[in-house]
């Protein structure tokens, strides 16, 4: 029986040991995605507007997408931006995206929305 227990934690130190090994490893690929997320949406905010524009004018036509989807386009870039800069602020800690899409270029044709964000 003492023998049998003795195995049983010795497994359990080696596997554990596995498991904080690969969380090792996923840490600075966590991280560096969000630092690589955050440069490409500091970039990119200014393609909220335009974005904007084309969703709203074909969800509610085209002089509605002009005007009010130019303001609208206008805060989203500021979220978007401001997420960016956030994200290259805190890379160390690796998080979920606040922001859905996470880029600009995934789901083009969806607006921008902002959800609270959580620990990877």
């Amino acid at each position: 029986m003492k023998k049998t227990i003795q195995t049983l934690f010795a497994l359990l130190i080696i596997f554990s040991q596995s498991y904080n090994i690969a969380l090792a490893q996923s840490y600075p690929t966590k991280a560096g995605e969000k630092l690589g997320t955050g440069v490409a949406n500091v970039v990119t905010g200014v393609v909220e507007i335009p974005k904007t524009m084309i969703i709203k004018g074909h969800k509610q036509g085209a002089t509605y997408g002009l005007t009010a989807g130019f303001f609208i386009g206008i805060v989203q870039a500021i979220g978007r931006t401001v997420s960016g800069a956030i994200d290259i602020a805190t890379f160390m800690v690796p998080t979920t995206p606040f922001i859905k899409s996470e880029l600009i270029w995934d789901d083009f044709d969806r607006e921008t929305t902002y959800t609270k964000a959580k620990m990877r």
